[in-house]
């Protein structure tokens, strides 16, 4: 497993987080999704060799929110 963290922009409230987090844990190899609406920050627990950075990061912006390199 591998900690990764992305910076997603446009989370504001309960809902957001509770999105972001949905669309994570439902993709094969996430274990565990920590969102931080304060800074923008989401870490993420992995196994890498299930999914990939652009696997989460399509998850993420089809909920609606910009994830920045």
């Amino acid at each position: 497993m591998e900690n990764k963290t992305l910076h997603v922009e446009g989370m504001t409230c309960g809902h957001c987080k509770s999105a972001v987090t949905k669309a994570l844990t439902e993709l094969d190899g996430v274990k565990n999704v920590v969102v931080h609406l304060e800074t923008g920050k989401v870490n993420v627990e992995v196994d890498p060799s299930k999914v990939s950075d652009a696997e989460m990061r399509e998850a993420v912006e089809e909920q609606g929110y910009d994830v920045k390199a």
